[in-house]
């Protein structure tokens, strides 16, 4: 599909047209495909608005020019016909029919979330419900999940705070000024086996943990240790069954993924509470494809930067920003290119997020 960007600049909460091809935007009853999206919404209840844009960009794969994007996105304003609900998220595919998963999981989700009067009361529990019953009605589904899934992470506007519910190594961050300092918070906790309490989890499932390397021979395999994300050197460790190469997945949660469920990769979502104080400026949701290469610091950072104005122009920016130099000052172009673009846009494409919370009386 390449990369497709459409503009829409919107200040009513019902779209009147769409373009482009990759994620969705979900508003009212109508799912619009597109790749750039700038829009609002209004949180009467605490005299809060919102202005929010997505882009998503397929990989770079010269071998696979019809490679689609794996990545969808949701946005659902007035979540529950509530005009202090609004629902983000960002499905992550991965597999053969890793498309399919994670549109099957947004609608899924969005389903059971607007039907469930428990949202209010217990996010935490109609998140659970959420997730676990979109991972059932996957497996049950015509799509071939045995080998193919999605990670999942959805905020939640509600109200004067933001409930975010994770599955996988996609993130949420929120940009934060303290001290006279922009400063990056983290929304969310990937769960990969670089966490001590998710390997430990997944190997009493019977997993085992090896990176590529170790599974290939070339690395000693009884080294239980990888660093972390930020220092790896890009061979992260993986799940693999007992007596074969397969799943390999580099997550340890995950909706679908049928196989490694059986080594303990589960669709039971983290779910964590942030109050939107005056300090909270903007936040962002993105698959690995973005985090995998940079930190929440330097995303909030660029974002800082270039989310004055949502509008195509800025996103164009800070899509040049994020693959500039300035950011991989040890690559040089070529290997920029032909490296960093295919992995950085999210193996198979990445989504974009930006959130700026602000009074109202500011517009």
């Amino acid at each position: 599909m390449g990369c497709v960007l459409s503009k829409w600049r919107c200040r009513r909460r019902q779209p009147s047209s769409a373009g482009g091809g990759g994620g969705a935007f979900c508003d009212g009853d109508h799912i619009h495909r597109l790749r750039h999206f700038p829009g609002s919404a209004a949180i009467p209840s605490h005299h809060l608005f919102l202005e929010f844009a997505s882009l998503s960009q397929r990989g770079h794969y010269p071998e696979f020019p019809d490679r689609e994007n794996q990545d969808v996105l949701c946005i659902k304003t007035e979540l529950q016909g509530n005009p202090n609900l609004h629902l983000f998220a960002v499905f992550d595919g991965h597999g053969q029919f890793g498309a399919q998963c994670a549109a099957f999981a947004r609608d899924r989700l969005v389903e059971h979330l607007s039907g469930d009067t428990r949202l209010l009361d217990d996010p935490v529990k109609s998140f659970n419900s959420a997730f676990l019953a979109a991972n059932a009605e996957l497996h049950d589904s015509e799509i071939d999940d045995s080998m193919s899934g999605t990670t999942a992470i959805a905020v939640l506007v509600c109200g004067d705070s933001l409930v975010v519910a994770n599955v996988g190594d996609s993130r949420a961050v929120a940009g934060i000024f303290n001290g006279g300092l922009f400063v990056a918070e983290n929304l969310s906790c990937d769960q990969t086996p670089f966490r001590k309490d998710e390997y430990e989890r997944v190997r009493q499932c019977g997993a085992r943990v090896l990176s590529v390397d170790q599974v290939e021979g070339t690395r000693d395999p009884d080294i239980q240790s990888w660093g972390d994300e930020e220092s790896n050197d890009g061979d992260p460790p993986r799940l693999w069954v007992q007596h074969g190469m397969y799943p390999g997945t580099a997550f340890t949660r995950s909706v679908g993924d049928l196989t490694a469920e059986s080594i303990g990769v589960i669709a039971v979502p983290e779910v964590m509470t942030v109050k939107i104080t005056p300090n909270h400026l903007f936040f962002v949701v993105a698959s690995d494809g973005v985090f995998e290469f940079l930190s929440s610091q330097a995303v909030v950072d660029m974002s800082n930067c270039h989310s004055s104005c949502l509008c195509y122009e800025d996103f164009t920016s800070l899509k040049e920003t994020m693959l500039g130099n300035q950011y991989f000052p040890t690559l040089d172009t070529n290997l920029l290119c032909d490296y960093v673009v295919p992995l950085f846009w999210g193996n198979g494409g990445y989504l974009f997020l930006i959130e700026k919370l602000q009074k109202d009386h500011l517009f």
